[in-house]
């Protein structure tokens, strides 16, 4: 027969939270921890005072300061104001008639992203000027007043600004008087801005004036040494002295139509259009044509006389006599009337008498309109040729005056432009520091901002708690890791 034997498994050890759960679960153990709670060192009362010492210890070291700053400490009121900046710019055109264009454009506070202008106000708020002039506006030292609480608000334009007083209207003056002093103190640095921008335009103004009489005297100088007004005045005496020399050709063409036809009647009359004149002027003398008519009586007296008697009778010679003293005495009247010698009276026209006689006027007639196109025509061209020499020594000073007159227009562009931009800069006065608005007033605050007593009551509440909860853990702390560690492992048979 063989004994067997049968090998028992050991019992592992088990840690005290193992042990702790093994408890719990089980009825019997539960008893035992139980008797944990009520047994031992738990039950111990002598230990009592001690922690209770320490409680009082500990709260009265919280509770001291606390109702000694309630007690203490002076009420402050809040008041809170807002300042907002508008987003968008504004811009200004106006256009000056033979001037020029004056603009102004004030650009967005927010369109430069390297630089903040709320960041920028929110220094300024806080600047010490700015808190000097609220506290002498208000009568109080600058030690009495605090400082104030500037913050910005995320994705927007606001600025709010907080300020406590010992009061509610103390806090809310106080309040007014920062922002009336910070309203003031941006007029003045815009103001500021403003005359250093034009003082800083001044100097260029005064060399754009001088340049301006500068090239107003050169100008004038040029004006009286050529007597050209302006560049345009000689274009226009050249494009005169063009229409004069196209007259000049139209006359010469007219002069020679005329000629043709002064020509054509003198081969018709076979007549110089002088002695034509002359006959015409002759034959309009009333003397003359008496003794003309004496000529022709005595002329047909000797006739008779020499059909009748022979060369030698007296009759014929007294007839001759009496003819050649007519004809003497015509001729004279002729050379008195005409001033012409007796051999150039020969070959005047003895008969301008009729159709002839219209002849001799229109010859003559159109001879007096070629002399006087001939007059016309050599006047015309002595006239073209002075105005020709004269315009040729005037182009160079007309080339001078028009690059004078050019830089004159420039020179007084420049100088308007430069005084409308002065002028026009004076209404961007939101360049450098963009406007901004009171959003909400000053508030009257209703209750104080500090001290804030239910806070400090449930701090000092908090921490007594937890006070009394670490003396409670540390009451029960011993007995329970004892009762753990010691406590025997399960068994089994």
């Amino acid at each position: 027969m063989t004994d067997q034997t049968t090998a028992q498994p050991q019992a592992r050890p088990r840690t005290a939270p193992l042990r702790w759960l093994s408890i719990c679960r089980s009825p019997l153990r539960a008893l035992s921890w139980r008797r944990v709670l009520t047994g031992g060192r738990l039950s111990d009362l002598g230990r009592l005072p001690r922690y209770l010492a320490i409680f009082l210890l500990g709260a009265s070291a919280l509770w001291a300061p606390i109702m000694g700053y309630l007690a203490t400490a002076p009420l402050k009121f809040a008041s809170s104001a807002s300042l907002i900046l508008p987003g968008s710019g504004a811009s200004a055109s106006v256009n000056l008639n033979d001037i020029g264009q004056a603009s102004s454009y004030a650009n967005s506070a927010f369109s430069n992203g390297s630089v903040s202008p709320t960041e920028t106000y929110k220094r300024l708020i806080g600047a010490d000027r700015i808190l000097d002039a609220a506290a002498e506006s208000l009568g109080l030292p600058r030690a009495a007043l605090g400082q104030p609480r500037v913050t910005l608000v995320d994705q927007t334009s606001l600025i709010h600004i907080e300020v406590k007083g010992g009061s509610a209207e103390e806090a809310q003056r106080y309040g007014e008087a920062l922002i009336a002093a910070f309203f003031d103190e941006i007029d003045k640095l815009r103001s500021d801005e403003l005359a250093t921008r034009e003082v800083s335009g001044a100097g260029a103004i005064e060399d754009y004036t001088q340049s301006v009489r500068d090239t107003r005297a050169a100008i004038t100088e040029l004006q009286q040494r050529s007597g050209l007004t302006t560049a345009a005045q000689y274009h226009d005496q050249v494009a005169a002295n063009d229409r004069l020399k196209q007259q000049f050709q139209t006359l010469e063409a007219e002069l020679g139509h005329q000629s043709e036809k002064v020509a054509a009647l003198e081969a018709a009359l076979n007549l110089p259009p002088d002695s034509a004149a002359t006959t015409l002027k002759l034959y309009a003398d009333a003397p003359y044509i008496a003794l003309l008519e004496d000529v022709s009586a005595h002329a047909a007296t000797l006739a008779q006389a020499a059909a009748s008697y022979g060369p030698r009778h007296p009759a014929r010679i007294k007839a001759e006599e009496a003819a050649d003293a007519a004809r003497a005495a015509a001729m004279a009247r002729a050379s008195e009337v005409t001033g012409l010698s007796p051999d150039a009276l020969n070959g005047l026209d003895r008969a301008p008498e009729g159709q002839r006689a219209a002849l001799l006027s229109e010859l003559v007639r159109e001879n007096a309109l070629r002399a006087g196109l001939q007059k016309q025509l050599a006047t015309l061209a002595a006239r073209i040729e002075a105005e020709d020499d004269r315009l040729t020594g005037l182009a160079s000073l007309a080339s001078e005056l028009e690059d004078r007159q050019r830089d004159f227009a420039v020179a007084e562009a420049v100088f308007a432009s430069a005084i409308a931009r002065t002028q026009s800069t004076k209404t961007d006065v939101y360049a450098s520091y963009p406007l901004i608005q009171m959003l909400e007033n000053p508030s009257l605050p209703e209750h104080p901002s500090s001290p804030r007593r239910k806070l400090a009551i449930g701090a000092g509440g908090a921490a007594t708690f937890m006070l009394l909860m670490g003396l409670v853990l540390a009451w029960v702390r011993k007995p329970i890791i004892s009762r753990l560690l010691h406590m025997p492992g399960t068994q089994t048979a």
